[in-house]
């Protein structure tokens, strides 16, 4: 039965009596109401009350491509009348997730040629955890098995993925963590850069708190070390400069082994196919997810270098560890036409050269003067904005995350869905907008901070 056979008021209360939203207050929720989207197109979604919102979170930093492209959706259907499912256990594959898998190798870095598939980034990291725990065990030390993250990462809500993952509510919440998961700074310089530190100096000082947990551990007790090259849903923090060759020098002088989360950053967003690219950085393993079918379809893919693959091969024997839908045919096929859609349109290189520095330019210009901002960021097409009560101090207005909620309410009633982590708005549009698009953001998101100004200062 069509939704359109019920009223909104009805789809509200079924909402509220029957579905569990993600990261929800949800008696907060179900006083409120639930925004019931129901279709979109390019860059823009839809809601039931027919209003128009610019999307500046590409859905959940997953839409790269932009809504309503139907190739991806008869992608689907063809595969699904072909053949709609079939597993990769007991020696047997199919041809989208093998041809998937090839060109995956082709695009990442040249040294990560081996692909496990999944269904999220949280199963991509929980796969990755055990994989590279695994690895050391076949090399005869088991106990290097200690993996370092950081505050603040964001790395899947499984069990696994919360506890590698940095973000204090959700640890509070897991009443027992995967055990041997130590976390330091993250190289968050708008909030722990020192008077007078330069960003140079700050970003080797955060990287330098990683080989403290290295020595304080013990090396040989040390596993791996897992970061998001951009952390994105902790509030696009991004490094300065000598954070990553430090953090990878770091790793290789001690025989660690270096993760990287893509989940958010891979595929385009940060002008490259990948961050490790664009950053230089020669990682063990990259999980990624998201933007790999644009969002179309669920599918993850953990790339795996050369030497864990070496290793599971040759001594590995049988892997105990899959799931129902790896490689699943559809979202194969369908993540084939969306990586074929960004290289045929060029959207990687767009972000590189034209739109990511625009976006730049534009926050800079018509957003950091504001008195409510205390700075902003950008790497290729992720963004923040810090909002503070006073610029030169960069205090916080009262209530924490309240400045936020409130510049990220009115944004979307002004037809713009950003994102508040705490006092740090954050987007991450498709990968389709054009300076024009950025442009009309840009607008809203000044109608937003000007609307918040004097009801902050009002307290």
């Amino acid at each position: 039965m069509s939704y359109r056979n019920y009223s909104l008021s009805q789809l509200r209360e079924l909402d509220a009596r029957h579905h569990l939203h993600p990261f929800t207050d949800h008696k907060e929720l179900r006083g409120a109401g639930t925004r019931l989207v129901t279709h979109a197109e390019g860059p823009f979604v839809y809601d039931t009350e027919g209003k128009e919102i610019l999307d500046g979170m590409a859905g959940l930093w997953c839409v790269n491509i932009g809504y309503g492209r139907h190739e991806l959706a008869e992608a689907a259907y063809a595969q699904m009348k072909e053949l709609p499912y079939y597993n990769s256990f007991f020696r047997c594959s199919t041809p989208s997730p093998v041809l998937l898998a090839q060109k995956l190798a082709e695009i990442a870095p040249a040294h990560l040629n081996q692909v496990f598939y999944g269904s999220s980034g949280s199963e991509a990291n929980d796969t990755a955890l055990r994989l590279v725990r695994h690895y050391w065990a076949l090399e005869g030390r088991p106990e290097k098995n200690r993996i370092i993250s950081r505050q603040w990462a964001y790395h899947g809500s499984t069990i696994a993925g919360t506890s590698l993952g940095g973000m204090a509510a959700m640890h509070g919440q897991l009443h027992g963590a995967v055990p041997n998961i130590v976390h330091v700074m993250p190289p968050y310089a708008f909030e722990f850069r020192e008077p007078g530190e330069t960003d140079p100096d700050f970003g080797l000082r955060a990287a330098r708190a990683v080989e403290a947990a290295i020595l304080e551990a013990g090396a040989d007790n040390v596993a791996a070390f897992i970061g998001e090259p951009v952390m994105g849903a902790g509030g696009v923090k991004i490094p300065p400069e000598s954070y990553w060759p430090e953090v990878e020098r770091i790793c290789r002088k001690y025989d660690v082994l270096l993760m990287l989360d893509e989940v958010i950053t891979g595929y385009g967003r940060t002008g490259a196919w990948f961050a490790a690219e664009r950053l230089g950085i020669r990682p063990d393993t990259i999980t990624t997810a998201k933007a790999l079918t644009s969002g179309y379809q669920p599918l993850s893919a953990l790339l795996v270098g050369d030497r864990i693959a070496q290793t599971l091969v040759e001594k590995g024997g049988e892997f105990f560890h899959g799931y129902t839908y790896s490689g699943h045919p559809v979202a194969c096929a369908v993540a084939l036409k969306n990586l074929e859609i960004i290289e045929g349109e060029g959207l990687v290189e767009r972000v590189r050269d034209e739109t990511g520095p625009y976006f730049a330019e534009a926050l800079a210009e018509s957003i950091a003067g504001h008195p409510i901002v205390g700075e902003v960021r950008s790497f290729g097409l992720m963004g923040a904005i810090e909002l503070v009560a006073d610029k030169e101090t960069r205090c916080r207005f009262p209530g924490e995350g309240a400045a936020g909620l409130a510049v990220r309410d009115l944004a979307i009633e002004g037809g713009l869905m950003m994102r508040a982590v705490g006092d740090t708005m954050i987007l991450s549009p498709p990968l389709i907008w054009t300076k024009e698009t950025i442009d009309l953001a840009c607008r809203r998101i000044v109608a937003a901070l000007d609307a918040a100004e004097p009801i902050l200062r009002a307290g």
